[in-house]
């Protein structure tokens, strides 16, 4: 007769001692001019909706979602910052600490949300984030097409100037939900792709990225990216 067992459960390893995978959390800012549809993107990326009623961010908010890569689920904080001085002002040093990745924000029918784009740039080298840390530059509202204000062949030379990809949205239109997501998913390959994530200095961004990241199609006006 063979020896009894207690228990029912199969020979193999205890999970109890198996390693603990943690899941890594990827920080990204979002920096703009106040109605240049920031949170509207961050709505739109971790929730796929569009906000009926938004009101003007206060300080700084975050939003998160959880992706899977290559069988790896990583967790994505958005966070959201107010674009009027008064309300971030005690809160940008917290705002800028441990970023991951920037995303630049405009809106396509305000010139001046463009052209202060530098002051926003300036503000993030001064907070100590390395120009190795990846940044993209997002045109919001492109749905309104009677009203665009900054030409997409302004916005790239802007971009390349600055070592960014541009991408062209809308967080309104759900047409452009892609799109949106294309711009954070795209940042979140990017990050993946370093070894080590402290030692993003030395292996963050390539200095020139390919051409066809940069790229906007010429038929529908939107951003490419390899990811």
């Amino acid at each position: 007769m063979a020896a009894g067992g207690g228990g029912g459960r199969p020979p193999g390893p205890d999970p109890a001692l198996e390693p603990y995978v943690q899941t890594r959390i990827f920080k990204i800012i979002v920096i703009g001019d106040s109605n240049v549809g920031k949170t509207c993107l961050t709505f739109r990326f971790c929730g796929g909706t569009f906000p009926g009623k938004t009101e003007a961010t206060i300080g700084v908010d975050f939003r998160e979602k959880t992706v899977e890569i290559e069988g790896e689920r990583i967790k994505v904080q958005v966070w959201d910052t107010a674009g009027q001085e008064r309300f971030r002002k005690s809160m940008v040093e917290h705002y800028y600490r441990n970023v991951h990745a920037v995303v630049f924000v405009y809106d396509v029918t305000k010139m001046s949300s463009f052209t202060n784009l530098k002051t926003w740039i300036e503000e993030c080298n001064g907070h100590a984030v390395s120009p190795l840390v990846p940044r993209v530059l997002v045109g919001n509202k492109c749905d309104l097409k009677d009203l665009i204000q900054v030409p997409s062949s302004l916005a790239l030379k802007f971009a390349d100037a600055h070592n960014m990809l541009l991408f062209e949205t809308s967080a309104k239109d759900p047409q452009e939900s892609q799109n949106v997501d294309a711009i954070f998913m795209c940042l979140v390959c990017r990050l993946k792709a370093q070894r080590l994530l402290p030692c993003r200095d030395t292996e963050g961004w390539p200095a020139q990225p390919q051409p066809h990241c940069r790229r906007l199609d010429e038929a529908s006006g939107k951003g490419s990216c390899p990811c």
